[in-house]
């Protein structure tokens, strides 16, 4: 099938969802109002709270939501062929993930930017609220560790991609220092930008000449090392000031994120690829060899990201939220981030499904699985000829993804010679991805480990303290580098996929009692309906990953440690969440009946913040 009318009918209905239904929820139910002072000027302290420029914070919240979901969710569902990822990417993203994104977005704003377990104990109770907060950071924890495990396979004996992506940290610090530090009372955006491009384009160039030079070897690391590598940065990112590296690296990867983006438009509309793999395979049935499940439910928890994902609800109010200048940015930045995201996985499908089937399987299956399978490679053996790597068994949806994207690239013409080039950016700009997510996730659970550690002891509690700041982080950083540590994709993926969509059931809950609770309850459809699904689709797959996974390897003694910690999180995961939404439920109920909701209640203000207001979209003066 051609892809060409594929990609202008998603394109269509991205525009339409944008124009009209993000307008509604923007307008009639939360009322934007550029009148709202937000977080970032009411609070800003230079250190977190930093307001900036529409397209600057754009840049940054896609970096930090867009990382590894939208592009290996939808390669590994492939396996079940090209129609069902399609559906769920296309209205999963227009009803339920940009909904929740930008929903959650605007509550945070509406509560002094404070992140997803404040709001929830700000508008359903305290006990919920707490119960919110341990259940948020256990989620946020097993989302950075599968996420980082991509960059882990992806990077492995890869001094190519080490050299580019470690030589983005320091460009973005120098763009951050350009940015924000070079002019009094302004951000310079023009300079930096122009700057970060051409760098990380020599940086690419450069890799290249690296990768085959004497000192090759010195970025040569095995996969635990780069794990602690990981667990180096994304400490740094957490601790460091906001306008220092994760900001300017953000927006710096968002460059290559829309421009890679772009390129694969201009790519699909030129080769028109077709597409190998059929609507369903047999493989919907389960059994695959990629995905062991059936269709129902394990597509929604594989595609993750590209469709909806409770992490974004994390980046929505946590370091977004800080850093907007005008309320009706909001809009503009959470669903429009979002439907960007899913445009991307639905490229990452495209790209997959325009394998022949068997190289695909050859990649992401292992070996000894592929000889069962009774099928033939058909280009993969050239393919690892030209890009000088074994590409077979190379499995976690990385691999295959950038082959794909390489083949769509390559026949463009005058491309063909340039293969190998076109392999390691597409695996450069997936792991560029990844870290812009791990760099904000780390910060992000950093914000609510202190949130948690503040019941304990209050100055614990402030982010602007540089004691919690590095308590916090280290154990954030140690928690998801161990997972990593003794993890693989196959345990991570499935954790990380189920944790991720509960997160956003709770989301989706929440902001369905905070539209309750201000009067809005004719527009509680528009989360109550997506989340409903999300939680039913997610407790499904969660539990039959408990059975069929995580709890033979609790009663088999080589992985007894690891199956006992991933099934006791699943459980608690899965308690926790219908615990909270069950919660929220009630709350609606008593708001509707008349009970005052917690939110209405002034709350005690903190050291150098203003009082907490009725949470309601009013203007603050």
């Amino acid at each position: 099938m051609n892809t060409l009318p594929l990609l202008l009918t998603v394109l269509g209905i991205f525009a339409v969802a944008y124009r009209y239904y993000s307008a509604l929820l923007a307008t009639r139910a939360f009322m934007l109002d550029d009148r709202n002072i937000t977080p970032a000027h009411r609070l800003r302290d230079g250190h977190n709270y930093v307001p900036s420029p529409k397209w600057v914070v754009f840049g940054h919240h896609f970096a930090a939501i867009a990382g590894a979901g939208p592009l290996v969710g939808p390669t590994l569902a492939a396996q079940f062929g090209y129609a069902p990822g399609l559906l769920w990417l296309v209205a999963g993203a227009v009803l339920a993930g940009a909904v929740q994104d930008l929903t959650v977005l605007i509550g945070s704003l509406r509560h002094n930017g404070q992140s997803l377990p404040y709001i929830v104990r700000r508008e359903i109770g305290p006990v919920t609220g707490l119960l919110a907060m341990i259940a948020v950071l256990l989620i946020l924890i097993v989302a950075m560790a599968g996420l980082a495990i991509i960059v882990v396979n992806a990077l492995s004996q890869s001094p190519w991609g080490i050299f580019t992506i470690g030589s983005t940290i320091p460009i973005a610090m120098v763009m951050g220092l350009w940015m924000f530090k070079s002019a009094a009372n302004r951000v310079v955006v023009l300079g930096p930008s122009i700057f970060g491009v051409v760098a990380i384009l020599a940086a690419l160039i450069g890799g290249h000449w690296f990768a085959n030079s004497p000192f090759a070897h010195l970025l040569v690391f095995d996969g635990h090392q780069i794990v602690l590598l990981l667990c180096a940065y994304g400490f740094l990112a957490s601790v460091l000031p906001v306008w220092m590296l994760l900001e300017p690296r953000d927006y710096l990867s968002t460059y290559v994120k829309l421009g890679t983006l772009a390129a694969l438009i201009l790519g699909v509309f030129i080769v028109h690829p077709q597409l190998q793999f059929p609507a369903f395979t047999p493989y919907i049935h389960g059994g695959g060899p990629v995905i062991p499940g059936k269709l129902f439910p394990f597509l929604f928890v594989t595609i993750a990201c590209g469709a909806i994902s409770g992490f974004h609800s994390m980046v929505a109010s946590g370091t977004t939220p800080k850093l907007i200048d005008k309320e009706t940015d909001a809009r503009f930045i959470g669903y429009g981030a979002m439907l960007c995201e899913s445009l991307v996985g639905v490229l990452a499908l495209i790209a997959a499904c325009s394998l022949a089937p068997g190289d695909y399987f050859a990649i992401n299956a292992p070996p000894a699985v592929f000889a069962k399978l009774g099928m033939h490679t058909v280009n993969l053996p050239e393919f690892s000829r030209e890009v000088g790597e074994q590409l077979a068994g190379r499995t976690g949806g990385a691999v295959s993804l950038a082959i794909g994207m390489a083949q769509i690239f390559r026949n463009i013409p005058g491309m063909k010679a340039l293969t190998g080039y076109w392999y390691h950016y597409a695996i450069m700009f997936e792991a560029l991805f990844i870290l812009t997510t791990i760099d904000a996730g780390t910060r992000v659970a950093r914000y609510v480990m202190q949130e948690l550690m503040g019941r304990i002891s209050r100055p614990w509690g402030r982010s602007n303290w540089l004691p919690g700041n590095l308590l916090a982080t280290s154990i954030v950083v140690v928690s998801w580098g161990y997972l990593i540590w003794g993890g693989t994709i196959a345990t991570i993926w499935p954790l990380f996929g189920t944790a991720n969509q509960l997160l956003a059931s709770i989301a989706l809950a929440t902001m369905t009692t905070f539209l309750v609770n201000h009067g809005k309850a004719a527009y509680a459809w528009c989360t109550l309906v997506p989340g409903l699904f999300v939680l039913v689709t997610t407790v499904t797959a969660g539990t039959l990953s408990i059975r069929n996974t995580f709890w033979p390897m609790a009663m088999h003694p080589g992985t007894a440690l690891q199956g006992w910690i991933e099934t006791s999180l699943l459980a608690i995961f899965i308690v926790g969440s219908i615990a909270i939404v069950g919660s929220a439920a009630l709350r609606c109920i008593q708001t509707l009946r008349g009970v005052i909701p917690p939110s209405a209640e002034v709350e005690e203000p903190q050291s150098g913040k203003v009082a907490l207001k009725t949470a309601a979209p009013y203007r603050c003066c």
